[in-house]
């Protein structure tokens, strides 16, 4: 076989792509250094000839810039175990997914998604993320030899079959903190960050930030996010995201036995950063989305005042996709993300409407008019409590031409 040939693996009924030089680097890497390590037998010190053989590891955190993908829009982080001895130089990757996999949307929005760590040689890594355009960044770790031993060790243990899946969560166990984790438990000593003075941000500001040029997955996060979303973090909570991740690596000590040395010796960039296109999202805002609905409505609720009759059709169709958006977000109540628990956008967007549909079909008299009301009411109330998605005040002012239109022709 040639080295560039592409092969294909099957992995418990997965099937893996990979050429056949990175193919003997994996095994090598695997059988060499991680399975040896966690064969029966191993004593939990390191002898004096693995010390000296761990002098020419070096274990470096990567830290991936954004890139335009939707589910990349917040960078990505990796460690890198890198052996100048043996020539092994390896990527560990706690974000492969499978997009394809069935309802993968949905079950991402209800935290039942699952991740696992891969592993991939560092060239190949490096020349997806050159591909897209981000730039990587790479932190040399100052750890002793024996604290590299432990990280490779727990690298090793994290590759077991049972330890490499893991329920995925965006906020609180992700591709950032993982590695994080990895570091902090193999120290001998004790990680001190540097405070940020003053830098308290919410959930909701640190995902609007990195959603920017993308108004509707922005408004479709705040409208799953909730009133926790809205709380501020603290340093660690802030560690979700890659970027704060490296800022807190750069200006962080190592304390032990009353000493400090730096987290990190040496920054490089190992990817430089490129030409990133920003696809188009639809081209109207949400915004102005929801104006021209404000406006559809005061025009539908004038001819009404004029005729003294409402629409019937007009109200069906509101209703429905109220109701139906509402079922939405009364389901993430009940999801495995803490963030989206206690949404007052509930109280404009929920499953009422579906309930009341027939009796205003068959134009019964319903009470649905006054609990709309109150409840619309109470939405611009919690307001003060929660950020709303941009465009909802609007969205309920649309829907309030429906009350007011109702309460004026039944009089």
């Amino acid at each position: 076989m040639k080295k560039n040939e592409i092969i294909a693996l099957k992995v418990k009924k997965r099937v893996y792509f990979c050429t056949v030089k990175d193919f003997k680097i994996i095994i090598r890497a695997s059988l060499l250094t991680f399975i040896s390590l966690i064969s029966n037998g191993i004593p939990a010190m390191a002898t004096q000839n693995q010390a000296n053989q761990m002098d020419s590891v070096e274990i470096s955190l990567l830290t991936c810039s954004p890139h335009e993908q939707v589910y990349s829009l917040y960078g990505h982080s990796a460690l890198r175990y890198k052996d100048l001895r043996t020539g092994e130089d390896l990527a560990f990757n706690w974000g492969i997914f499978n997009f394809k996999k069935p309802f993968f949307v949905l079950r991402f929005m209800f935290g039942l998604t699952d991740y696992e760590l891969g592993i991939m040689p560092i060239g190949r890594f490096c020349e997806e993320y050159k591909r897209r355009g981000s730039q990587v960044m790479e932190q040399v770790l100052n750890l002793t030899a024996d604290e590299k031993r432990k990280v490779r060790m727990a690298l090793a243990e994290n590759l077991r079959p049972e330890n490499r899946v893991y329920r995925y969560n965006f906020l609180y166990d992700n591709c950032s903190t993982r590695p994080r984790n990895i570091i902090e438990n193999s120290l001998n000593g004790e990680i001190q960050y540097q405070v940020r003075q003053g830098y308290t941000p919410t959930y909701r500001e640190m995902v609007r930030e990195h959603t920017r040029n993308h108004p509707w997955a922005t408004a479709g996060n705040d409208l799953l996010l909730g009133v926790k979303a809205d709380l501020p973090t603290d340093l660690r909570q802030q560690e979700f995201l890659p970027q704060n991740l490296m800022y807190d690596f750069d200006h962080a000590q190592i304390y032990e036995e009353g000493t400090y040395r730096p987290l990190v010796k040496e920054r490089r960039i190992i990817v430089k950063g490129g030409v990133q296109v920003i696809k188009q999202d639809f081209p109207l805002s949400p915004t102005e989305c929801a104006v021209i609905l404000f406006i559809i409505s005061l025009l539908i609720m004038s001819v009404e005042f004029k005729k003294k009759h409402t629409y019937k059709g007009w109200d069906v169709a509101l209703m429905a996709i109220q109701g139906s958006t509402g079922t939405i977000l009364f389901l993430m109540f009940f999801s495995q993300h803490p963030t989206t628990s206690t949404n007052l956008q509930i109280l404009l967007l929920n499953p009422l409407p579906l309930a009341f549909l027939y009796h205003i079909i068959k134009k019964k008299k319903s009470v649905y008019w006054k609990l709309s009301a109150i409840m619309t009411t109470a939405f611009f109330i919690g307001g003060f409590f929660q950020d709303y998605a941009e465009g909802m005040e609007i969205v309920a002012l649309s829907l309030l031409t429906r009350n007011i239109s109702h309460f004026k022709n039944e009089e």
